[in-house]
């Protein structure tokens, strides 16, 4: 296939380019240049390097006449001198200019409407393959054509930080007006995936009215949607992959005018502690064509390891959506009728199901709390609170608030419910309560999906304002209301006031930008000074 040309780039004359190869080609490619081998299972194993996994602090935005008034400055999004980026384009180019590359056209956004074209550029063939399975796949006509997008990806690129104006010498750097992404210094395949979901968060709700969401998806046999947001450790990835209902993505979606459409080609899975019994699809999805990163293999074989996290904890295999058997083709579903914000609350205050109205569904989208278990050097310790803006704040140009008002906005128009589950503690917190059954978790949402949880009698949280099921089928009753569940109800009333008083504390950094509705939909507490 002839490749395109990249003049455009600064690229052309001297460089090998490897263009559309297929997954088979480019994992010879990459077994040759000694980027990985193959598992037993034959997927390729590769090593990302330096970096396992993205680094936030190195991720910029050109501040320029399209983001300056328009992006949510600070920590999360930093900004970037634009005459800074054309000399690290140039000094990146240069790099590139004597070497063999890869260059894959792709494309991002299953629905038509909001399809972008995508070009990867990447100094490593594993790279490339990733790009393959993450983005969507173009049909052949739709090549070689000059993309809205391109990506250029070289980890052995490294930044002079005194004079390319990075932090260090890694980097990931997004110009919405050249439309390009710039990234060097790290192998880790997660920067280009993210890179492209930050260029969504900042173009679909900014310029389309698309919600563009950190969740995953599924459909029904009636054609009903539903969306899982949760941070890691929520249970997103068990509860949405439901072998009943067909899974549309696991990671991004947008909720455009009438679809609800993933923006991938594929899946990004975390595969720690991987079993064919916990993740059965995700177990089978590994094998010749997917990518394994940063895993280890036992001692003397080519198996892998899934429990041995030396490297990293955050092993990943990708692989394009299709290995998953139930997944939808393309990728689209209905407006959504159920939506659940999943949280491991591991103080065992909130209920393990609760419906939520249009405010507080905005309040909480804008929390996106969890609790992870600290560490247990000397007994146990305190569970610490997690709180992701949208369930994604690292990947958010826009103010929290503009995806708040337009999920509300959606939620009134289309009369969407909104679940928040609990797939934490229960009967008190961590290290004296237990975790919610997954089998309990699982009818709760089966119950929200058929309709049957909303025929039923619900009573108010007295602090949170959540409106609680009395009774749900396949579940006591007695485990519904988070405090008959706590021996001690005064301990409870305690532990709660302080969940409570985090989430109004953790609010004010999003309060002025706020309207009055959804800060009407925080909890009745009293905050300490």
């Amino acid at each position: 296939m002839k490749a395109p040309d990249l003049a455009y780039l600064g690229l052309q004359g001297r460089n090998t380019i490897f263009y559309q190869l297929s997954p088979e080609e480019l994992i010879e490619h990459a077994i040759k240049n000694g980027e990985g081998s193959l598992a037993s299972s034959g997927a390729l194993a590769i090593d990302t390097g330096e970096f396992t996994g993205r680094s936030p602090k190195d991720r910029f935005i050109v501040a320029d006449d399209i983001t300056e008034k328009a992006v949510w400055w600070g920590d999360i999004n930093i900004k970037f001198d634009a005459q800074k980026f054309d000399q690290l384009q140039q000094k990146l180019t240069a790099y590139l200019q004597d070497k063999s590359i890869y260059v894959r056209d792709a494309a991002a956004c299953a629905d038509m409407d909001y399809r972008l074209s995508i070009r990867v550029i990447t100094e490593k063939a594993y790279q490339n393959l990733f790009s393959h399975h993450l983005f969507i796949r173009p049909e052949a006509n739709q090549l070689g054509e000059t993309p809205e997008w391109t990506i250029l990806a070289a980890p052995g690129f490294k930044a002079n930080p005194e004079v390319d104006g990075t932090r260090q010498h890694n980097f990931a750097v997004i110009n919405f007006t050249k439309k390009m992404i710039l990234i060097g210094g790290t192998g880790y395949t997660g920067e280009i995936k993210k890179g492209i979901f930050s260029v969504l968060n900042f173009l679909l709700p900014h310029k389309h009215q698309v919600l563009s969401m950190h969740c995953s998806a599924n459909e029904g046999k009636d054609g009903d949607t539903a969306i899982f947001f949760g941070l890691s450790g929520t249970g997103k990835t068990t509860l949405s992959a439901d072998p009943s209902r067909d899974l549309i993505g696991d990671d991004e979606h947008g909720w455009g005018a009438q679809t609800v459409f993933n923006f991938e080609g594929g899946c990004y899975a975390k595969c720690v502690g991987l079993t064919a019994e916990k993740e059965p699809e995700i177990f089978k999805a590994v094998k010749f064509g997917s990518l394994l990163e940063n895993i280890n293999f036992f001692e003397g074989t080519r198996a892998v390891d899934f429990d041995n996290i030396e490297k990293t904890e955050n092993t990943r295999v990708s692989y394009p959506i299709q290995y998953i058997s139930h997944a939808k083709l393309p990728s689209i579903g209905a407006i959504p009728k159920n939506i659940f914000f999943l949280t491991a609350d591991a103080f065992g205050v909130l209920p393990p199901i609760s419906q939520l109205s249009p405010e507080q569904a905005m309040y909480h989208f804008i929390s996106g709390y969890t609790a992870k278990v600290a560490g247990t050097e000397a007994g146990i310790n305190e569970p610490q609170t997690t709180f992701s803006a949208c369930f994604g704040k690292a990947f958010l140009p826009l103010h929290p608030t503009a995806y708040a008002q337009l999920l509300g906005e959606k939620l009134k128009k289309h009369q969407a419910k909104v679940w928040l589950v609990n797939t934490g503690w229960t009967g008190g917190p961590y290290g004296i309560g237990h975790r919610m059954k997954l089998s309990y978790t699982r009818a709760m949402i089966t119950a929200a999906l058929s309709g049957e949880l909303s025929q039923v009698e619900f009573a108010e949280h007295p602090v949170f304002g959540l409106m609680i099921p009395k009774t749900c089928p396949n579940v006591p009753a007695e485990l519904l209301d988070p405090r008959n569940t706590w021996t001690d109800k005064h301990a409870y009333d305690q532990k709660a006031a302080e969940l409570a008083q985090a989430f109004v504390k953790n609010f004010t950094q999003f309060a002025d930008f706020a309207s009055a509705e959804i800060l009407s939909a925080a909890p009745r507490v009293e905050v300490s000074a």
